[in-house]
Order: structure tokens, then sequence, then C-alpha cells
């Protein structure tokens, strides 16, 4: 069985996962249960499905969950960028997160490829 919280990837998306919360505070109400919702979830997906992953017996499980924590990654990107138009964040922070996001990405891509 593998630690997650060994794994930087992990890291990031907790990271990750921790800016959408704040950064959605100041979300409108009408979005509480709409935007607001779909960023967070998306993000903490991230995180959640790596260490599911690392809790599962086999390689092919975790990349598995690995790849299923990718399809969240683009998720949230994609919620950011719907963010960003209805100018919930600006476009500073929207080009950070994207930005953490994609390396994100790339991260859990580079661990999938190694397995």
């Amino acid at each position: 069985m593998r630690d997650f919280k060994k794994y930087k990837v992990w890291e990031q998306g907790h990271a990750i996962t921790l800016d959408v919360y704040k950064k959605t505070q100041s979300f409108p109400k009408a979005e509480e249960f709409a935007l607001k919702s779909q960023l967070r979830r998306a993000a903490y997906s991230i995180p959640s499905n790596i260490a599911e992953g690392c809790g599962r017996e086999s390689d092919a499980a975790f990349k598995r969950f690995l790849i299923i924590s990718q399809g969240s990654a683009s998720e949230l990107e994609y919620f950011l960028i719907l963010a960003k138009d209805l100018a919930y964040i600006d476009a500073s922070t929207y080009q950070k997160m994207d930005n953490e996001v994609n390396k994100t990405k790339r991260s859990i891509n580079n661990l999938v490829q190694k397995i």
C-alpha cells in the first residue's frame, strides 16, 4: 500500500483545492450550489482520487485512479475559464490557477507513464 502524502502530485492537488476554496468564498450566493460547488468538487477530486488509488492493491488500479484524477483536473480547467468569463475571478488569478492545474496534470501524466 502506498502513502499518498509522499506524492508531490498529491501535494499539488491539495494546494489547488485549498486555493479554489479560498477563491470561491466571494462567489455570488446564486452560485452556492452551481459553479462554486462544481469548482470545489472538481478540485478536491484531484487529490482524493490520488489518495484512493494509493489504497488499492495493484498498479493497474492506482493508474486508473490517477487517470480519473487527471479528468477532474481537466474539468477544473474548464470551470476556471467559466469563472473568469463570468468575472468571478480576475484574469491574473485565472492565469495563476490555470498554470497550477496544468502543472498538476503534467505531474499526473508523468506518474501514469512511470507505472
